[in-house]
């Protein structure tokens, strides 16, 4: 019979993995402890997990996509072989006691009250869609009425955007936007901008029915004041709060209870040293809701609770998901386990911050107490992003030619009356580099985007020179569904009639 590698259910059990019962319920475990004979990781040892990144690469984007240590590779593959080698005997006998030994080791990272709170999915974006697809249900089943609004941040992911508009602005739901500063002076900034679209969002008698939150918004990055949001929306009469922390755990504390949101998720492959895809979705089991909640896909466990149906989607490699208990080991190996890490982290990508700004005659774009371990650092003007686009296709002449991967975010909204950032030679700063800092990053790896960009501008470069020419050119949008057609201000706000996604009618659903 399959076991659990690479320890079998009863280790498990002893090592404060804990089942519970057959759904994988009951009390939540502290998180499993370091396997006690491994001294603290040495700087080789962290070079020999990573060495299978790409040679030469200054690899500082470790938030896009995360990175995965060799030993969790290893634990990956132990389950990987474990189905191919007899897949009946892995699904009815260690499939579900292994998922419910990384729900386990969830529950107690996150200080969850119950295991059945945790449910295990493919990324933060398949969290979005089975939140968002409740709030469509109600607008469709007429518990919401149209109009009723949801709110979610300016700078929500795109995919969490989408998903928004796909799932409950097409059901009726009038989409309300906090248009956030950025550069970002505090923390109280953000919330009085929070204030302000909640009172838009209430208008005329409207009901609020969703917030959508992110807990560190990904571009530009901003650590956001979650909890006193959350707080807020308790008291505004905000029927419920999402939030999307798809950067959070491993970059800072998170305790669900805490923050007090009904719905909380957060990639594991992103700061977490999981591979690639897991993440989980945090409800709370005394609510009604949790048992109204789905997974999209639908498959044999449908009815039995959103863990179970996360738990079997038909199949595929549930490997990722299998893993999360070895990647608890693999940063209590670090000193301070993971408070550790997050502490060197923010550290080491604030100071770097902070060197490339003073070699490019810049600023960061978030205070040190609004980064985790991601920082927005100006560019030079001259440099002359001006467009999404621009962003882009310098953000691939970085990896092509300088073997330099780095985001760039391209600052196209501004708050009314903040004025836009200038560099020390008084252009205006447009573009950013997002900047991350993990475990296997060296200062060289900053030290070659910043010569990069500094050759860029002693040869003269402007973003301009990588533009197509017009000629026969297409629009960036080209393709894309007609969302947005019919856009106007009022006040500081934007006004967009959302088209329904197949047109079967001319209803349209305003959105703010």
């Amino acid at each position: 019979m399959a076991s659990i590698p690479p320890d079998d259910d009863a280790a498990a059990a002893e090592n404060g993995y804990g089942y519970g019962n057959g759904n994988g319920n009951g009390p939540a475990p502290r998180p499993p402890p370091a396997k006690r004979p491994r001294s603290v990781i040495s700087a080789a040892q962290i070079r020999a997990e990573f060495e299978h990144h790409e040679a030469g690469v200054a690899r500082v984007n470790n938030g896009s996509f995360g990175c995965c240590p060799s030993s969790l590779l290893d634990a990956q593959a132990r389950w990987q072989r474990l189905f191919i080698a007899q897949p009946d005997d892995f699904y009815f006998h260690a499939l579900q006691p292994g998922l419910r030994r990384s729900r386990a080791a969830v529950a107690g990272l996150v200080n969850a009250g119950d295991v059945a709170e945790v449910s295990l999915v493919d990324n933060a974006t398949t969290a979005a869609a089975i939140v968002l697809q409740h709030a469509a249900w109600s607008f469709a089943e007429g518990r919401f009425s149209r109009g009723d609004a949801v709110l979610m941040l300016h700078y929500a992911y795109g995919a969490v955007k989408k998903s928004i508009h796909a799932y409950v602005a097409r059901a009726g739901a009038t989409v309300v936007e906090v248009p956030l500063p950025f550069p970002v002076a505090s923390a109280d900034a953000i919330i009085a901008e929070f204030r302000a679209a909640l009172d838009v969002a209430k208008a005329g008698g409207r009901k609020v029915r969703l917030a959508v939150i992110d807990h560190i918004t990904s571009m530009p990055s901003v650590v956001i004041p979650v909890k006193e949001l959350v707080a807020i929306c308790r008291e505004e009469g905000v029927d419920k709060v999402f939030i999307d922390a798809a950067h959070s755990i491993g970059q800072v504390p998170v305790d669900v209870r805490d923050i007090g949101a009904d719905f909380y998720t957060s990639n594991l492959h992103k700061w977490f040293f999981c591979p690639p895809a897991v993440a989980f979705l945090h409800t709370r089991k005394d609510d009604p809701i949790a048992s109204q909640l789905h997974h999209p896909v639908v498959s044999h466990e449908y009815g039995n609770g959103l863990p179970m149906e996360s738990g079997w989607i038909g199949t595929r490699d549930y490997s990722a998901q299998l893993v999360v208990p070895e990647s608890i080991d693999f940063v209590n190996r670090f000193e301070g386990g993971i408070e550790g890490i997050r502490s060197r982290n923010h550290e080491k990508v604030i100071e770097m911050g902070k060197m490339l700004a003073e070699a490019w005659g810049t600023f960061l774009g978030t205070p040190p107490e609004l980064c985790g371990s991601m920082v927005m650092v100006g560019l030079p003007g001259c440099l002359g992003v001006e467009s999404d686009d621009d962003a882009m296709r310098m953000r691939t002449m970085l990896r092509k030619d300088f073997m330099v991967e780095v985001p760039i975010y391209y600052n196209s909204r501004r708050v009314e009356a903040q004025e836009m950032a200038k560099d020390k030679n008084g252009d205006a700063v447009t573009g950013y580099v997002r900047i991350s800092h993990q475990v296997y990053n060296v200062t060289e790896d900053y030290e070659k985007l910043r010569d990069a960009v500094n050759k860029l501008v002693a040869d003269g470069f402007t973003s301009s020179k990588l533009r197509p020419s017009q000629k026969g050119a297409k629009s960036g949008n080209d393709g894309l569904m007609n969302i947005a057609a019919n856009q106007h201000s009022v006040g500081r706000y934007v006004v967009a009639d959302y088209l329904d996604v197949d047109r079967r009618d001319s209803q349209r659903c305003g959105v703010i």
